[in-house]
């Protein structure tokens, strides 16, 4: 039996918590997608693992299977109103990983620029014993 999360938050992360997850509910925002094109447009996602996401992700009502009745079998899978709620969050974590990664380059760029102030200094102090 597996235990009652201890916050709210914890509770998205299980629903949510791995890369595929994510990128499929971002995928069908868009709308309604085939099996094949989500796997497609998720590059190199196995079929074992598309399948498996795609039936957790429908076990906790994120997104609606659609079985038709014909041959070749076709199957559609649509985001779910609770699905499509969760475009603020997942817009909150690109907007979140958009400023982490501005900040990490800008930090990135300071160290570089303080390195090169330091190199030169210690090049000019040793240019001056010679």
């Amino acid at each position: 039996m597996q235990k009652a999360p201890k916050s709210l938050a914890e509770t998205t992360i299980r629903l949510l918590g791995d890369r595929w997850k994510v990128q499929i509910i971002e995928c069908l925002m868009d709308g309604t997608k085939r099996f094949g094109e989500l796997r497609k447009e998720l590059g190199d996602i196995t079929q074992k693992v598309l399948t498996a996401n795609l039936r957790m992700l429908e076990e906790n009502g994120i997104l609606i299977r659609h079985v038709y009745a014909q041959i070749p079998p076709r199957v559609d899978y649509t985001l779910t109103n609770i699905g499509y709620n969760l475009k603020p969050v997942i817009d909150s974590m690109v907007a979140w990983a958009e400023e982490y990664r501005e900040t990490l380059l800008t930090n990135l760029n300071d160290t570089i620029e303080q390195s090169k102030t330091t190199l030169e200094n210690r090049f000019n102090q040793l240019k001056e014993n010679f």
